[in-house]
């Protein structure tokens, strides 16, 4: 379990994650496959999570997307505002929360190691492709020309590759914040239900 973390320190490591998520979106947007943009906003969704605890990294995850859909060019491609709706990435945007949730879970429930963290940041990512994968094969099959989920799925394999690599990546990362004190972490009480 994590330790409680002052409302002006959550407010603060929050606000610095909605801008992680800013920068992430578009430090290498530049480079694409196809049209996508390759960004890191997975990885920074995944540590937001194990950083700040499930609550309060999906929370700076909602900012993030609020924020971008009032207009704010954060999103990749310096997009924003309501018409990002309408993107067929926009799943993927909607799956950061989930998979801040979800890596936050995991990483208050997985032991505190290395590979704790890694799977942590596992189970964030596969949460991220479900949820996104879904959102594009429903879009592509409502709005699009259409495509079968195998194909929209397999469309996902290089982005896979690159988010694989920064999990592992943030798996470290995050050990080494525990280490550091960054990421405090304190004994379950038996006792509490």
């Amino acid at each position: 379990m994590y330790t409680q973390l002052s409302s002006t320190r959550k407010l603060t490591y929050g606000a610095i994650f909605i801008a992680l998520m800013a920068v992430g979106a578009n430090a290498t947007a530049m480079i694409t496959i196809g049209t996508v943009p390759l960004t890191f906003q997975s990885v920074i969704a995944i540590l937001s999570g194990i950083v700040l605890g499930k609550r309060t990294g999906s929370f700076a995850i909602i900012g993030y997307v609020l924020l971008g859909l009032a207009g704010a060019p954060i999103f990749a491609g310096f997009a924003g505002g309501p018409a990002a709706v309408s993107l067929p990435t926009f799943g993927f945007i909607l799956s950061f929360i989930f998979t801040a949730f979800a890596a936050g879970w995991a990483a208050e429930n997985f032991n505190r190691t290395r590979k704790g963290y890694t799977a942590a940041g596992g189970l964030g990512l596969a949460v991220n492709y479900v949820v996104g994968t879904l959102y594009l094969y429903f879009y592509l099959n409502t709005v699009g020309a259409g495509a079968p989920l195998w194909g929209t799925a397999a469309g996902m394999v290089p982005f896979l590759i690159k988010d694989i690599l920064l999990v592992i990546f943030a798996g470290g990362l995050a050990y080494q914040l525990q280490t550091r004190g960054i990421i405090k972490t304190e004994k379950k009480n038996p006792s509490a239900a």
